[in-house]
């Protein structure tokens, strides 16, 4: 008797929405405490709290709608083989333009069309509420429909730009790459995502943002010093307009080797009156890079990338896989799919174990900042970040450890409070 993939995989889908959603629960009751955590009186003021517990419960509200919306339509698809009609429906599509279905690259991108006019349809929905209605109540959006409906287009003709020769090359891979498989679709994705990594903010990013370098002035100075003190191969440092879409704020580096690029957004320079708390932030930054977090988090995601497309490579003739979500052909790309989702359990472990790392990580950038006499300027920073921002305040623990890349602020200021080891020692 076959195995039930199928309702293996809708259980299990089912188990974590129910499991989460208990999570959301009880972070939606720790959002609802009317007052401040304890290391938190004196240092966020009561009119921040009262506006950041709003604000959070808002969107709190939303992502249970949300959630529900799409555990409900992602089981009537498995469950009712709306996949598999799908997929027979772009054939008769492609068919009807004049293309050949039989050639599986046509199909396929026939196929995918159809699901970005899905997805755009079912979330445009959620994502105007969430921008014109949460995020304008409290004062965040600052784009224009104009604008939004732009950077969708923009979004849309990217994926129709770069979407074709990925999958066209992916299908090939898979069709011509017997026994080494595995190893050639890692490479593939590997050489993707160094391409990526260089175009993105060169090419793609700017189409969305302005990027123009920091005028000369002491943050230049004081972010070039840090820099160099470092040893930190910075290249150039720029100023992006955040501010054009949303009040938002966040600053980030890139770049391989000896080419690195720091870009600070213009509501971070903004909300942080005191430049040296933005040079802090930046040390911590840096902290990540001196440390080598970033190659870590790349060598180890390409560890679990090339373990997936041998897990993939196992299962792909699967006949019984197949039929078990309702296929009598064995498409390439709908293998992808299938495969992803008999792997989820698996997918959310490896989620919280890169949590736990990350946050790991982040304590250790902030070590890292505080070592270089930085440690009250970024606890300054943090915390001004956390008010602008509207972060939420009260956090459940348990929700925290699963969902959370980083830790919360009141665990970081305490991290930062710790006498060094060395001290200890001595």
């Amino acid at each position: 008797m076959a195995f039930p993939y199928l309702e293996a995989v809708l259980g299990f889908m089912i188990l974590m929405y129910i499991f989460e959603t208990y999570l959301d629960i009880r972070q939606h009751a720790a959002l609802k405490l009317p007052n401040l955590p304890k290391p938190l009186v004196g240092v966020i003021s009561d009119e921040k709290f009262e506006r950041a517990r709003a604000y959070s419960i808002d969107k709190s509200y939303f992502h249970f709608v949300h959630e529900a919306v799409t555990i409900v339509m992602d089981t009537a698809i498995l469950y009712y083989k709306i996949l598999p009609w799908f997929w027979k429906l772009s054939g008769n599509i492609a068919l009807y333009l004049g293309l050949n279905p039989k050639n599986e690259i046509i199909h396929t991108l026939s196929f995918l069309a159809g699901v970005v006019v899905w997805s755009q349809i079912t979330e445009l929905p959620f994502s105007l509420y969430s921008t014109f209605v949460i995020e304008a109540r409290h004062g965040f959006n600052k784009q224009s429909l104009q604008l939004f409906l732009m950077d969708m287009f923009k979004g849309i003709c990217i994926s129709i730009f770069l979407g074709p020769p990925i999958v066209a090359a992916i299908i090939v891979i898979v069709q011509k790459g017997g026994p080494y498989l595995a190893i050639y679709l890692w490479a593939f994705i590997l050489v993707l995502s160094l391409v990526m990594m260089t175009v993105y903010p060169i090419l793609i990013a700017p189409l969305f943002n302005k990027f123009t370098p920091l005028p000369a002035g002491e943050l230049r100075e004081k972010i070039e010093k840090l820099a160099a003190s470092l040893k930190f191969p910075l290249k150039k440092l720029f100023v992006i307009d955040g501010s054009t879409r949303s009040r938002h704020s966040n600053a980030y580096m890139y770049g391989f080797f000896k080419n690195k690029r720091i870009v600070l957004y213009d509501t971070l320079i903004q909300q942080c009156k005191d430049e040296d708390e933005v040079v802090a932030v930046i040390a911590h930054e840096l902290g990540h890079w001196k440390l080598n977090h970033t190659m870590y988090s790349f060598i180890f995601v390409q560890i679990l990338t090339f373990l997936q497309f041998g897990g993939y490579t196992l299962v792909r003739n699967s006949k019984d896989l197949y039929e078990s979500f309702g296929f009598d052909t064995q498409p390439i790309l709908i293998g992808l799919i299938i495969f992803q989702h008999t792997v989820i359990p698996l997918q959310h472990l490896l989620n919280f174990g890169l949590n736990l790392v990350s946050r790991t990580f982040e304590f250790q950038a902030d070590a890292f900042a505080k070592k270089l006499g930085y440690a009250k300027l970024l606890q300054a920073g943090l915390i001004k970040l956390q008010e602008e921002n509207l972060s939420a305040m009260n956090i459940d623990p348990w929700y925290s450890a699963y969902c959370y890349s980083h830790p919360p602020l009141v665990e970081r200021l305490a991290a930062m409070e710790e006498p060094d080891t060395a001290k200890k020692e001595d």
